[in-house]
């Protein structure tokens, strides 16, 4: 079978081997508040779970003593604590591999958690499909919200089975290890294993290592990883700590292994995948937070990004040419010097804008710029409006009676005037509960200069407190629609907290801001108590 297929189960006779038993290998450093909670969740995955390997990473804070006092009321917990700390994820995994004694293993980090029934599911598509590896949806759960995001939710959507993972080449996007069971004896017999110690995102080397070693795959629709992200701790996760260029270097250095891991076992589709991977998720992801870097790491990010292109041949910038992430990519071979970043930070975005100005050279071909005519935008003069990176400024203004939201769409090379835009779906969206509020559509006028503009009152006590991001969709006279951002408008104080006098709630703090893309958002606070907490929160910031 050389194709993906829907998922079939197979009755206990048609079965292999009789049902085997799991390894768990949870790691953890200095997380005493949290560990605890993931061997329970392991734990309680029941029976399945024959062992959970705690490897303790030289911690200081306690968490050794907290895993041995657990062990010594859980015959499944064995705990073993690593003499020194590796300063990394790979090497203490490592250690796990080696000291399971399952026939499956797999991985957890001490401050996330296995969701009930994850590893049943798991190892059920394992042993009906006798496959390899058994990979599952994880789901980003950001604390203390606890909003709820799924990890390329698209390679989940159905249960499926690969006889080789270059039938699915989306594969290399999910680069994490914990949503997966793996076949113990794939993984020695393939001598699949991390990076030694400190090397940041020792997941892309490992994924790739397993990716080339041709496992046979089952996919499965069901939560199987909660991976907790707490952006205001006090120590950052490796993917959340990207304020030093130092992070971007080690993204590339596990991006270019990666490549050549999978290139060197002769998986080229799969290696040529990686390189699109890159453009369209790392590189859009760290030029999206440029303008907020100092000019030192501006500099080093720029030249160590076009080193890294300048090895990507002639084949590579042949897939999907017109790709937000290809144009950023071609902006910064071409640019000795950080440039336009607004322009890329909009671009970098998703979805993605390009704003003006839409320069031409002397043949009247779209080009990024007027001093960089190489760079081209031709499929802009051929591809459907609705695909374009369109731009639309957005202008919030909090006012007493009716606060106003002014939107302008901006022509691109005339294919927006060609497509005939007719309106505009307006929605606010609450950024932690991911709660809708009400849809309202305005028409779409022409206005002079080649633009189109809309305008819509906002009731902002009927959002309520929060923040909320503004969503837009574009529809055109053939059917077709855009989904959009609103591109925040700075200037004219328009960018400023507002008191709003409000008949609901006496007062509201309203704040129209950028998000780290451009795109327009509002906070909102109630009250005369919710004006204090936002008051005394300033005042902590500003005072020393």
């Amino acid at each position: 079978m050389d194709s993906m297929h829907p998922h079939q189960s197979q009755s206990p006779d048609e079965t292999q081997h009789p049902t085997p038993h799991v390894g768990v290998v949870l790691i953890g450093y200095n997380d005493a508040a949290h560990i605890a909670h993931a061997v329970r969740s392991a734990l309680a995955q029941g029976p399945v779970v024959r062992e959970v390997v705690a490897v303790d990473d030289c911690s200081t804070d306690g968490s050794h003593e907290l895993l041995t006092g657990l062990a010594a009321t859980e015959p499944r917990l064995r705990v073993i604590r690593r003499e020194t700390n590796s300063g990394g994820c790979g090497s203490p995994r490592n250690t796990g591999i080696e000291a399971v004694t399952s026939p499956y293993v797999m991985f957890l980090d001490s401050d996330d958690e296995l969701p009930a029934g994850a590893v049943n599911a798991l190892l059920t598509a394992a042993e009906e499909e006798h496959a390899d590896v058994a990979a599952g949806l994880c789901v980003r759960r950001e604390l203390p919200s606890g909003r709820e995001v799924p990890w390329q939710a698209a390679l989940y959507e159905r249960s499926a089975v690969l006889t080789r993972p270059e039938r699915l080449p989306a594969l290399v996007h999910d680069t994490l290890c914990v949503n997966k069971l793996y076949r113990t004896d794939f993984l020695r017999g393939h001598d699949i294993r991390f990076p030694e110690g400190r090397f940041p995102y020792e997941d892309f080397v490992f994924t790739a290592r397993l990716l080339a070693a041709g496992p046979r795959m089952a996919l499965v629709p069901d939560r199987v990883y909660l991976w907790h992200v707490r952006r205001s701790a006090d120590r950052l996760s490796i993917s959340l700590d990207r304020a030093h260029v130092d992070n971007w270097r080690a993204r590339i250095e596990a991006s270019r292994q990666a490549y050549e891991i999978l290139l060197g076992a002769g998986r080229k589709e799969l290696a040529r995948a990686a390189r699109t991977k890159f453009l369209d998720h790392e590189l859009r992801m760290y030029a999206r937070e440029l303008h907020l870097r100092d000019a030192e790491y501006r500099r080093a990010w720029w030249t160590h990004t076009r080193k890294y292109l300048a090895e990507y041949d002639a084949a590579d910038w042949t897939v999907n040419p017109s790709a937000p992430g290809r144009l950023l990519a071609r902006v910064i071979l071409a640019s000795p010097e950080p440039r336009d970043l607004s322009r890329l930070k909009g671009l970098a975005a998703r979805p993605a804008r390009l704003c003006p100005p839409y320069a031409r050279d002397q043949h009247s071909t779209p080009v990024w710029a007027d001093d960089l005519p190489q760079v081209t935008l031709e499929p802009c003069q051929t591809r459907p409006a609705h695909l374009l990176p369109l731009c639309v400024d957005a202008a919030l203004r909090p006012r007493a009676r009716a606060s106003v939201l002014r939107l302008r769409l901006h022509e691109m090379y005339g294919r927006v005037a060609a497509a005939g835009p007719r309106e505009l779906e307006v929605e606010w969206r609450h950024r932690e509960t991911d709660r809708p509020a009400r849809r309202t559509t305005v028409p779409l006028t022409r206005s002079s200069g080649g633009s189109w503009s809309a305008e819509t009152p906002v009731d902002l006590a009927g959002l309520g407190a929060g923040t909320w991001d503004l969503r837009l969709r574009l529809r055109f006279a053939d059917g077709t629609s855009r989904q959009m951002t609103g591109h925040a408008v700075a200037g004219a104080g328009l960018l400023r907290r507002s008191v709003v006098p409000s008949l609901r709630f006496g007062i509201l703090l309203a704040q129209p801001y950028a998000t780290h893309s451009g795109a327009l958002a509002v906070r909102v606070a109630t009250g005369l108590r919710g004006a204090a907490t936002v008051l005394r929160g300033r005042l902590r910031r500003l005072l020393p």
